[in-house]
């Protein structure tokens, strides 16, 4: 295995321009493109010539993986403080899709009242709008690589917001369906294109850290709104709940205008090719991206989703995560009914039993705002400082573990009537290693293909959405027919035969990679891509 991977590519050497202005030269590029397919060295000592000439974190413990540039319009020059907040914003964003779903669960029974419906009638709105915020992401991150990321998120933003004021005003149930289903298409554009802003914004030692703290309110916001929609419509009718999303999306309006930024930043093109992005007013709207961004043609932009999932380890991770994630939320769906049926619980002690939602995720979010770097150091102490994606992976066999657990016992608990603190003890685990696997998962497929990270979130969102859709049609009835042991048994099954993807994705992701090669999304591509391989 190569420690050093100091090698130019032919965009580098493209990049490369007289002293008026350049970035990188060949001399000092670290060719990232090379390093997912080897594997990453972070480690100064680790190159020949001790890193001379390249660029290093702060503390000079680090090779800085993509090397930015000198411009301060690179958002990798940005300040701690704009990056972070950014990185608030798109977490508050992010976490507007699962909790305006998770609003309409709780909903489901006032209306059905209203409208003289069955409840599983009125379900319907429910699984569409599932359904529709998996497929946001695709969208998103496509019309982002093309038009920018902030006037997409605006664009998406505004539509959530008209759309979440049809939900809490719909007088019939036909017209608070197709309310649903179209707040859904927009609401995720912060959880589907997460993954890109991170990579915008942050250097590879940072991206666990990052996506931890973006997953947080991700995680949580399901269970947060069911928590405080049971409050509302203990109290008042069941539109304030939508009207309460409604002002939550007017203000992630307001914070993207006044605060979030463009970060798409084409990092081949020299200084004295590069034209200024214009006014923030022209950057809102995509003008200023229009002048500064080399554009590729649409079609290609919509086939980039297409492309990302072909890589069969993006494909393999996906599917590892749609048959852990079903299950987590199957139980979030149902619990209030088993709590309702079983135990006697009011609107108003459900939204209490909902804070196992939020203490679980702030659990495995602690552990692992340390693990997985942790887990990724000693990997490259033992590596001689090389780090291959497929490390990210080794802290999701203890958190499958958890699932696999939490499962089980809570099987056992709705069939045998157990006290309903072990129910709720038992779903805050299975969110804390939800919680870390979504981490850890993310982690790997960045590492893996970075040039594809707004598709490859956008990816984890399609499947963990989708498997809700899933869970949400099939397990009511299943648990009602084969008994809770049953059907929490065999879902505890399907999570511990899901280690056999990532048993496959350790032994055999590397070669995979490199077999498929990185994602290529334009004809130009090919064309560096034979140059370097």
């Amino acid at each position: 295995m190569e420690s050093t991977v100091n090698l130019p590519n032919k965009s580098t050497i493209k990049a490369q321009t007289t002293s008026a202005g350049t970035s990188n030269s060949p001399a000092t590029e670290v060719n990232e493109i090379r390093q997912t397919l080897d594997g990453y060295v972070l480690h100064p000592a680790q190159y020949s010539d001790n890193a001379a000439g390249l660029k290093l974190s702060d503390d000079g413990k680090h090779i800085l993986i993509p090397q930015p540039t000198d411009s301060p319009e690179d958002p990798l020059n940005w300040s701690p403080s704009k990056k972070a907040i950014t990185l608030i914003i798109i977490g508050y964003i992010a976490a507007l899709a699962d909790y305006t779903g998770g609003t309409a669960i709780i909903t489901v029974i006032p209306q059905s009242s209203e409208w003289n419906m069955t409840a599983a009638a009125v379900q319907k709105a429910v699984v569409g709008n599932i359904f529709a915020i998996g497929a946001c992401g695709l969208f998103a991150v496509a019309f982002a690589n093309y038009f920018g990321r902030l006037p997409v998120t605006l664009v998406f933003l505004a539509s959530f917001f008209a759309t979440s004021v049809w939900s809490a005003t719909a007088t019939s149930f036909e017209s608070y369906l197709a309310a649903r289903i179209l707040n859904g298409f927009f609401c995720s554009v912060g959880q589907g294109g997460a993954l890109m802003w991170i990579k915008d914004l942050y250097f590879f030692h940072e991206h666990p850290r990052a996506i931890n703290w973006v997953e947080l309110p991700i995680i949580t916001s399901p269970y947060l709104g069911r928590l405080i929609t049971a409050f509302i419509v203990s109290g008042t009718t069941w539109r304030w709940a939508f009207w309460l999303c409604t002002i939550l999306g007017g203000i992630a309006l307001i914070l993207t205008v006044c605060f979030l930024d463009e970060t798409l930043y084409a990092r081949s093109i020299s200084q004295l090719e590069r034209v200024l992005n214009g006014s923030r007013i022209q950057r809102l709207v995509g003008i200023g991206q229009a002048r500064s961004l080399h554009r590729r043609s649409l079609t290609e932009s919509l086939m980039r989703p297409i492309v990302c999932i072909i890589k069969l380890p993006v494909l393999l991770t996906i599917i590892y995560y749609f048959l852990n994630f079903a299950w987590v939320i199957g139980v979030n769906t149902t619990v209030s009914i088993w709590l309702t049926q079983f135990y006697g619980f009011t609107p108003r002690g459900i939204g209490y039993f909902y804070f196992f939602g939020i203490i679980g995720p702030l659990i495995g979010w602690f552990a692992g705002h340390w693990l997985h770097d942790t887990v990724g150091s000693l990997y490259a102490h033992r590596h001689n400082g090389h780090i291959d994606p497929e490390a990210r992976l080794i802290i999701a066999y203890p958190a499958t573990a958890l699932l696999f657990i939490a499962v089980v016992i809570i099987g056992f608990a709705l069939e045998h009537h157990w006290h309903y603190m072990v129910l709720a003890v038992f779903s805050a685990v299975q969110t804390v290693g939800a919680m870390i696997v979504t981490t850890a998962i993310n982690a790997y497929l960045l590492d893996c293909y970075p040039e594809g990270s707004g598709e490859v979130g956008a990816w984890v969102t399609a499947s963990r959405n989708w498997s809700g859709f899933m869970a949400t049609f099939i397990q009511i009835e299943w648990v009602t027919s084969a008994g809770p042991a049953t059907a929490f048994g065999a879902q505890a099954g399907i999570t511990a035969g899901s280690i056999i993807v990532l048993v496959i994705l350790q032994l055999y992701g590397k070669k995979l990679r490199k077999r498929q090669g990185r994602m290529v999304f334009s004809s130009e591509e090919w064309s560096d891509r034979a140059y370097l391989f």
